[in-house]
């Protein structure tokens, strides 16, 4: 039996078993997110996308795209969440040693430590109509893709966010400061523009044209508005995401890069890198 057979296999028992498999507990998390919601998981399909491999004497490791789909009800609506997840396994053999899947990582002290260099309050910014529906439309248009007018990371969520806001009409400034404002021109950025950290903090900052504003829970976003994650509630923000739906009960569903996701419910307790100690900052844009 092939290794990408046994991987099929292994995927495929635990996707007919999610509740009661503990092989992957990320997915146990989300699964048991959705029935005390009130979701009901109508059909989950997967692929397995082999993209590297390395043998060494009888040891043989993969690493892999694996894309999951859930068409879940939703009260009287359906929707898919989607998402594509870095998948690793090692073998002896025929044998699988170990397997592991990783969502999101928590972001590197080197990066974290641009943000206190983010000026804020250096120009004034013009009024502007943000255009959630474009920003929105943008969001939903690259969730899992990268669109070569812009660079792509490695750790991609801001950079993706800050697409869809400027996609929504969010001016930029700061050019050609690294430290000042938010923006991207030719080729070069500013550290909020990239930085998830860096960004949080230019949101929590910016008073220039009402970029955003602060709310202090989930059901006061709509489609359009941020979030930003503290994995690890160290005050060091991890992961940004755009809202682009509403479930039934009025809490955001969003949609992300670095683990390309689309219709994910926005609390993260799936995301291998949550922690009981995860922080959340709120904010609606354009007022």
């Amino acid at each position: 039996m092939s290794h990408t057979h046994q991987l099929q296999l292994y995927w495929e028992k635990v996707a007919n078993h999610l509740l009661d498999q503990d092989q992957e507990p990320w997915l146990q998390r989300k699964v048991r997110g959705m029935e005390e919601r009130g979701d009901r998981i109508m059909r989950v399909t997967f692929r397995i996308h082999p993209y590297h491999r390395m043998a060494y004497e009888r040891h043989t490791s993969y690493r892999y795209l694996l894309s999951l789909s859930i068409l879940i009800q939703n009260g009287r609506h359906y929707y898919l969440e989607e998402g594509v997840h870095e998948g690793a396994a090692t073998f002896l053999k025929d044998k699988m040693l170990g397997h592991r899947v990783t969502t999101e990582t928590i972001c590197p002290a080197e990066e974290t430590g641009f943000s206190e260099y983010v000026y804020r309050e250096d120009e004034r910014i013009p009024s502007f109509s943000y255009d959630r529906r474009e920003a929105v439309r943008y969001a939903e248009r690259w969730w899992d893709g990268a669109n070569p007018a812009y660079p792509h990371f490695e750790n991609d969520c801001t950079n993706f966010v800050s697409q869809c806001l400027r996609a929504g009409g969010l001016p930029t400034w700061g050019v050609p400061h690294q430290t000042r404002g938010w923006w991207y021109q030719n080729g070069k950025w500013s550290y909020s523009w990239s930085v998830a950290h860096a960004f949080k903090w230019y949101l929590s900052g910016s008073t220039k044209g009402q970029v955003a504003r602060e709310v202090f829970s989930a059901d006061q976003l709509s489609p359009g508005d941020i979030i930003c994650y503290d994995f690890q509630g160290n005050d060091r923000f991890d992961h940004n995401t755009m809202v682009v739906k509403l479930n039934k009960d009025g809490m955001p569903l969003v949609n992300a890069h670095t683990t390309n996701s689309r219709h994910r419910y926005w609390d993260y307790k799936d995301s291998t890198a949550y922690t009981p100690d995860i922080e959340y900052k709120f904010y609606t844009i354009g007022g």
